[in-house]
């Protein structure tokens, strides 16, 4: 499977006895990006949750294989060190850690899961000035607790920055769009699009094409009732733009 990033096969999944996730089947190779676009409650946050290991959530069925490695055999801390990265809906304060602190922490985290050296002080901070510039996040915003008093644009830019900084395999982006006016979206989204390499790929967790308007996905998966019941090119995503998810239920139901 040298050609394929992460393979989701058959996963079922739930919180509190209620199933969620039904049968997810999903493939990404590097240098894609995918959207999974449905309503709320479909199960979209499930997905991201459960790839990235959230313990609220438990896996009753199927398999995640990450490069070769059983995704869901991992800790959640390790699923970061192999390259997974989520960019939060809502991303959290954490008032009195700077973020430099908190990056050089989770940068030497990594280093040290791959028997690598630990970035000097000077190293870290030439390389926080090198990826603040792709998302255009202000020095004054990169030197304060993080995400302390940030408004919501600049937490999801943020999000981005860390992104940047770890420069994961596999980085799932829940919903990064929510709350983000014109200008913010597009810096983020922009910043998005700079870090795609042939090496890496993207999921982009959404309600609306306007993301997509900004982010390119190669493949849109439709999610519904915990499912993908649809996958297709960019063209799916302004389909359903136009149909409304009423078409979804009416074609899935008729089926």
């Amino acid at each position: 499977m040298e050609d394929i990033l992460l393979k989701v096969d058959n996963l079922h999944a739930g919180i509190e006895g209620k199933e969620i996730l039904k049968g997810i089947n999903l493939t990404v190779r590097p240098g894609e990006v995918g959207a999974i676009v449905g309503q709320t409650g479909c199960g979209k946050s499930t997905v991201s949750g459960v790839v990235a290991g959230d313990p609220k959530f438990t896996v009753t069925g199927g398999s995640a294989d990450f490069h070769g490695v059983d995704l869901l055999a991992l800790s959640p801390e390790d699923r970061s060190h192999e390259g997974l990265f989520l960019s939060f809906q809502y991303p959290v304060e954490i008032p009195g850690v700077s973020m430099v602190n908190f990056m050089r922490a989770a940068v030497n985290a990594k280093r040290k899961y791959f028997n690598e050296p630990a970035l000097s002080a000077g190293d870290f901070l030439k390389l926080m000035r090198q990826k603040r510039e792709i998302v255009e996040l202000d020095n004054k915003l990169a030197s304060r607790s993080v995400n302390e008093g940030f408004s919501g644009g600049e937490k999801k830019r943020n999000e981005i920055f860390q992104m940047a900084v770890l420069e994961p395999r596999l980085s799932i982006l829940d919903e990064t769009d929510s709350g983000l006016d014109i200008d913010a979206l597009r810096i983020v989204a922009g910043g998005v699009n700079r870090l795609k390499t042939e090496r890496n790929a993207t999921i982009v967790i959404t309600h609306y094409q306007r993301l997509l308007d900004y982010i390119k996905p190669d493949f849109v998966h439709i999610l519904y009732k915990g499912r993908i019941v649809y996958s297709g090119g960019p063209e799916l995503a302004l389909e359903l733009e136009e149909k409304g998810y009423d078409w979804i239920k009416q074609q899935v139901d008729n089926q």
